[in-house]
Order: C-alpha cells, then sequence, then structure tokens
C-alpha cells in the first residue's frame, strides 16, 4: 500500500518549523501499520531535520553554527542573485539534506520520545515550502 500527499508551510524566514503533526496525519490516513515514510521538501534552499523536540535552545544552537560554517555573503560565494543569504542557503540545505526517513510501527511513526520533524528555512525572507510524505508499507 502508497499513500502520498503534498502540504505547504508558510515559513517567516530563517529558523525551524515542527511538521510532525502534518506528517503524522499523513501517516494515519494512509492505514500503513508497518513501513516506511519518506518525508521530501521540493526546495534547494530549505531542509528537513529530525531533532530534539523539547528544548529550543537545541535547534538555536544548531543556527549559530551553521551560520558560523556558511555565513550569508561569504566572499567566496558568486552566486548572489537573490541576495547575500542565497548562496548560504544553498549550501546549508545540502549539508543538513532534503529528505528523511521513518519507520511506521503499528500505525504511526516511530519517532524517539524527545525526537520531531522540522523543515529548517535557510532563507531571511518568508517563503512558501512545499512538502511532499510518502507513506509506503502493509
Amino acid at each position: 500500500m502508497v499513500k502520498q500527499e503534498s502540504f505547504q508551510i508558510a515559513t517567516r524566514g530563517r529558523g525551524t518549523y515542527e511538521i510532525s503533526g502534518e506528517v503524522e496525519a499523513v501517516v494515519r490516513a494512509s492505514a500503513v501499520r508497518t513501513g516506511t515514510c519518506h518525508v521530501f521538501v521540493h526546495h534547494t534552499s530549505a531542509s528537513l531535520i529530525l531533532c530534539e523536540n523539547a528544548d529550543p535552545t537545541v535547534r538555536s544552537d544548531l543556527e549559530t553554527f551553521l551560520s558560523g560554517l556558511v555565513p550569508d555573503g561569504d566572499r567566496r560565494f558568486r552566486h548572489t542573485l537573490e541576495g547575500p543569504d542565497d548562496m548560504a542557503a544553498h549550501v546549508r540545505a545540502i549539508l543538513t539534506n532534503m529528505d528523511l526517513t521513518v519507520p511506521v510501527t503499528e500505525g504511526a511513526m516511530a519517532l524517539g520520545t524527545w525526537q520531531g520533524i522540522y523543515l529548517w528555512e535557510h532563507r531571511t525572507r518568508p517563503h512558501r515550502r512545499r512538502v511532499t510524505v510518502t507513506v509506503t508499507g502493509e
């Protein structure tokens, strides 16, 4: 059995946005009891992460780390068509991935106690991001 649905997330700019509930709704609607859930973001300047969901400082620390690793306006970047955060956003997305897979057990995502699924917006301006969830199993 396979179920696929897409939804959109409106971001306010750079930061993390929990989408666990939206993904879980697709899993539950799929009627799959045992299988996998694949989540994909259709953009090259946003990514998906599986992260701590209890303490938001974990995500702010990740942002601090990544901004030091890949700063906006880095002089090495030539691709700046949409501003100083343009190429930095692409590098950040590649480093953190545009997809992830979670097991489905007993009709629900088998996440750990403190795990959540987040869309990580790497651009400083607001965007509408499309996410596709594919649930496969029996």
